[in-house]
This record gives structure tokens, C-alpha cells and sequence, in this order.
């Protein structure tokens, strides 16, 4: 069944990487993504889709395929970009720029594959719903915005997404990475750590910088919050534990020789497990708190958690069955075990919402020649990857991949027709 499903796809393997690039050059911010919305639902639509609801938790769009009695399955993508200057020279990047939540001009990018994302699910619905006569139940199809402010699931769920639509029971989703093209990777249990994000505001008193004598100087406990957090995970967190604490964000004054009144942070922490989680944020707290009494501040210090994801576990029975299908259908030498990734996922909430188990996976998309060379030469870190100016993923075998994968996917959890 599945092979008889996927083979559509050389039908529309030309249609999908013009998608694909159109995608690419017109990338959208988090919860800016309409021109990219309007396009796909077009897709859908045209792919013969029952039902297609627009402005979903803002910009999402849900396609529901409702094919006779049987399982509700939920493919999952996300398609907003990210506020990085595109480097990759190709003939489609990226010269888009957009005003951010903060009202700066910045440039944007597909910088994480989730245009990518985007054309793989438009790619598996096409193909699932010109092949009806081969699997029965429901497909619930789910474009998500704003997974780079880690609010977009969230967003749906509380927009009634399980409430407007059919509950499905299981979430199916994947990420592209720097990984051979044409391969998937695997985990089970926690594959994505969870991340909370703190904005820190420190008050001393602005003065001139030839008498800092005069003046509490803000700029000196931000260094010193940002020097004593590195402790945290050194000195308090198990080493059996994953933790990671970063400042990502330290803005202070206007001129070399006047200090300001404040100074800002941006700290972003990750974690694999609950009492780790707890435990950095409730020492970062405290290493704020008291690095402000140390430096004679004037007011306690602004903490304000902006945005918080949970560590994304994937169900290790659906995905050992998910699995077998894909060992079955790309065969063993394609699939790779991979350890969990500190980046993380929002995917995870609507499996959480109500309950029901979800599968992710990764799959490859560089080319598999330079990847095996810097395996050889022990320069990985060196090959773009999620997040790069100079990501981009090689259309084929990536594109191809990923449509198999979620079709694949899908039809293990759908129902068959009598006979089949």
C-alpha cells in the first residue's frame, strides 16, 4: 500500500521544489506568515482537501481529509522564518526584510528548514488524498506558525484547534538538519530539551564614566550576572543531568563615557528533565537577584519569563512502530540513532493538550559526500546548520524524503481498506 501511495510523488516532485523555492525567497516572521499561509492553504485546496480553515491561533491553517471510519492522525508542520541575513548565494535566497516585535527592520530568512517543513506536508497531503482508496480514517493537517517564539502550538490549542476539528491520536512530526540528505535520524523518549527564556532589566544610576564613584553602574552587575551564571550548570546542575544556560542578549548605554541607569539581559536556559528545569530557573533568579544587591542597585531587578517550551518526548512505543514502517519502506542503512538535541521543539504541546502520543524524527539535508568527508576530518561544527546564514537544505533527495517520511508515517497509524 505504501509503495502504490508514494509512487505519486514523481508526478509532483517538480511542482513541490518550486513551491519549495517560492517558500525560500518570500520567508515570513513568526506570526507575520500570511502571504505563506494564503499559499498553502491554496495548496491544499487544490490537492482536493475536504475542509480548509485559515487564521488559526493567528496565522495557522488546517486542512481535514475526512476518508470513512477509522483512526484521526495529525501530520504537523511549521513554516515561519527567522530574523537572519541570508548568505547562501542561491539564485532563490532570501532578500526579504520585515519589521520584528520590536519594531526593528531586520532581514529574514528560512534559516531552519521550515520552508522545507511546509512543503514536505503539502507534498504527503497530496499524495494521501489522491490515493483515498488505499487508507481510511481522518487526516488532520496542521501548518503552525511561530515556532521560533515557541508560542505557535500553543497558539492553535487555545484558538480550539481540538475543538473545531477532529482529536487525533497521535501527532506526527519532523525537522530537517544537517544530516545526509535521503537519511532519517531517531530518538526515543526526550529528543528536544525544553527552553525558557528570561529578560532581565538591572537598575543602578546613571553618572558621567570619569566618576563612576558617582553612579551604580549597571553595565558591571550585567557582566557579573552573565560571568556567575556560567556556574550554574558547572557547579549545581548533576553532571548525568543536560543543562545549558546562554546569555544571548546584553544591551546597556548609549556612550563610552556615560554610564546608563539599566542594563539588559536576554538569558535563554535548556533542559532535559523537570527538577533540572526548576533548578535553573530558580538559580538564575537568585544569581540575579543577589548580583544586584552586590553591585548596590537601586531597585530590585525586573524578571520578566517571556516564553517557555517543554522538553519534546518522543512516545517510545509510536515511534518504535513508526520506525519499523520507515526501516520497511527506506530500509536500515537509512536510518540513523541519534542522541537528544539541546534545541527544542513546541511540537510536543499538542500531543500534551489531550494526551496523545507524539512522533518526531529528523532527517537529513546536506549533501552526503561533504557530510561523510567531515565526519572523516572532525569538522562537523564546521558545516552549516540550523539557524545559519549558509543553511539551506539540497532540494533532492531532501524534498523526496520528507514527503515519504510523513506519508509513510501517516499511512502506519490510518486505517486500510477492506481486502488491503
Amino acid at each position: 500500500m505504501t509503495h502504490a501511495v508514494v509512487a505519486g510523488l514523481e508526478k509532483i516532485r517538480g511542482d513541490l521544489a518550486d513551491l519549495y523555492r517560492d517558500l525560500h525567497e518570500h520567508p515570513e516572521l513568526s506570526l507575520q506568515e500570511t502571504r505563506s499561509a494564503e499559499l498553502l492553504a491554496g495548496r491544499l485546496r487544490a490537492a482536493g482537501v475536504d475542509e480548509v480553515v485559515e487564521h488559526v491561533g493567528t496565522t495557522g491553517v488546517v486542512g481535514v481529509v475526512r476518508n470513512g471510519e477509522g483512526p484521526v492522525v495529525m501530520l504537523r508542520a511549521d513554516f515561519d522564518a527567522l530574523p537572519v541575513e541570508e548568505k547562501t548565494g542561491l539564485p532563490y535566497a532570501s532578500v526579504a526584510r520585515a519589521v520584528d516585535r520590536e519594531g526593528k527592520d531586520v532581514p529574514v530568512m528560512h534559516a531552519c528548514g521550515h520552508d522545507m517543513h511546509a512543503t514536505c506536508l503539502a507534498g504527503a497531503a497530496t499524495l494521501l488524498v489522491g490515493a483515498r482508496e488505499q487508507w481510511s480514517g481522518t487526516l488532520l493537517l496542521v501548518f503552525q506558525p511561530a515556532e521560533e517564539l515557541g508560542c505557535g502550538a500553543r497558539g492553535m490549542v487555545d484558538d480550539g484547534l481540538f475543538e473545531r476539528f477532529p482529536t487525533p491520536e497521535v501527532v506526527l512530526g519532523q525537522h530537517v538538519g544537517p544530516l545526509p540528505a535521503g537519511f532519517i535520524g531517531h530518538g526515543s523518549g526526550p529528543v528536544m530539551a525544553a527552553s525558557d527564556s528570561l529578560d532581565v532589566t538591572l537598575h543602578g544610576r546613571g553618572g558621567h564614566g570619569s566618576r563612576p564613584e558617582a553612579a551604580i553602574d549597571p553595565v558591571l552587575m550585567a557582566a557579573h550576572v552573565v560571568t556567575r551564571l556560567q556556574g550554574v550548570v558547572a557547579r549545581e546542575v548533576p553532571p548525568s543531568e543536560t543543562a545549558v544556560v546562554t546569555v544571548g542578549r546584553m544591551q546597556a548605554g548609549t556612550k563610552d563615557n556615560i554610564i546608563p541607569d539599566d542594563a539588559e539581559l536576554g538569558i535563554n536556559i535548556r533542559s532535559t528533565t523537570a527538577s533540572t528545569r526548576d533548578l535553573l530557573r530558580s538559580a538564575t533568579e537568585r544569581v540575579v537577584r543577589a548580583e544586584a544587591v552586590a553591585g548596590g542597585a537601586t531597585r530590585e531587578p525586573d524578571l520578566d519569563w517571556t516564553g517557555s517550551v517543554p522538553a519534546l518526548v518522543s512516545d517510545p512505543d509510536a515511534t518504535a512502530t513508526t520506525l519499523a514502517a520507515f526501516a520497511g519502506h527506506f530500509g536500515d542503512q537509512r536510518i540513523i540513532p541519534m542522541p537528544p538535541v539541546n534545541a527544542s521543539e513546541d511540537v510536543g504541546v499538542f500531543g500534551d493538550a489531550i494526551g496523545v502520543p507524539t512522533v518526531f524524527w529528523f532527517w537529513g539535508g546536506l549533501d552526503t559526500e561533504t557530510v561523510v568527508a567531515a565526519l572523516r576530518d572532525g569538522t562537523l561544527d564546521d558545516l552549516p546548520a540550523n539557524h545559519s546564514p549558509h543553511f539551506a537544505p539540497e532540494i533532492e533527495p531532501t524534498l523526496s524524503t520528507g514527503v515519504e517520511a510523513l506519508t509513510v508515517a501517516a499511512l502506519t497509524w490510518l486505517g486500510t481498506r477492506d481486502g488491503q
